[in-house]
């Protein structure tokens, strides 16, 4: 497994563990790796700093292509776990969105003993159904069920693919690099801050690009989109989960879909914020922002 470790110059400091989702990378994090890692370089708190461990998700990036089958978001959880073990970090702090807010919770679930909070963005709840409690939503949490509405009827259709076809669809992206290019960037275009009219108008062209780039020279098309199938075809998934005990904090960009009142029904929410800009790819769109809000929500906590 790859991961960048990013040891703060701060002694005490905090270690976290930022885990990123699809299409994304270990580059999400280039903008807050300094403000998280040495905030006095900053002008800020020495004692907001973090020891940062960033991996690339298994049959991502430099962590792909993966050989076998089985990488469960379980699985890979548990790898991560390990990984901090084996790092020597026995208390730390996980921070997750996309995929890496599914991947976050699991953890805390295998180790509430070792993870002192766990921090979100771009969460994904989902309604339970009920008539009445749908009808006592707010006109925000309405805003947002209409967005994942949308989600459902019009942009899962990456989503289908890879879950139930991810190696036809591999030879595509493997054979044209204008395909993988396509495939990502139409993902930045649909959950990018929606005042920004294109990708590049919400986050950096480079940091776009070179995200990209890693997925194509690792050749990690198939094996990333492989995730999916892993994920539509887990019983675990789809399996009543006990409510986590870890303390929990979620931000919420303009394109996120959470809502609080789904996510208390399987997590302990102890710090929630809502921010009017930025979006789904909040580490590269909105750093001040997040970094702002994963210093409050671990500060909280002591």
């Amino acid at each position: 497994m790859h991961f960048l470790h990013v040891r703060s110059p701060e002694p005490d400091a905090l270690p976290l563990l930022l885990i990123h989702g699809w299409p994304g990378s270990v580059v999400e994090f280039l903008k807050v790796i300094g403000p998280l890692s040495d905030p006095r370089a900053q002008g800020g708190d020495p004692k907001q700093a973090f020891h940062l461990v960033i991996p690339s998700l298994p049959g991502h990036g430099f962590s792909g292509p993966i050989r076998r089958p089985g990488w469960t978001d379980g699985k890979v959880a548990d790898a991560l776990v390990e990984l901090m073990r084996r790092l020597g970090y026995d208390r730390y702090g996980v921070q997750g969105g996309d995929i890496g807010a599914f991947i976050a919770p699991l953890m805390g679930r295998r180790a509430p003993e070792r993870i002192v909070g766990i921090h979100l963005n771009a969460l994904v709840t989902f309604p339970s159904g009920d008539p009445e409690e749908m009808a006592s939503l707010t006109e925000a949490e309405r805003r947002r069920m209409e967005m994942f509405k949308r989600w459902t009827d019009d942009l899962m259709g990456y989503m289908h693919i890879q879950g139930t076809r991810p190696q036809t669809l591999a030879y595509g992206l493997t054979d044209s690099p204008a395909g993988q290019l396509a495939w990502i960037v139409e993902k930045f275009k649909d959950w990018t801050d929606p005042a920004a009219e294109l990708p590049e108008d919400a986050v950096d062209r480079d940091q776009l690009l070179t995200n990209v780039t890693i997925y194509w020279l690792t050749n990690t098309a198939g094996s990333s989109a492989n995730a999916y199938y892993e994920r539509f075809h887990d019983p675990a998934m789809r399996a009543p989960k006990e409510r986590s005990t870890v303390p929990t904090g979620v931000a919420v960009f303009p394109t996120d879909v959470s809502i609080r009142r789904f996510a208390e029904k399987t997590e302990t929410i102890a710090h929630w914020s809502e921010f009017g800009r930025g979006g789904h790819f909040a580490a590269m769109e909105a750093p001040d922002l997040l970094v702002g809000d994963i210093r409050a929500f671990f500060a909280g906590l002591g």
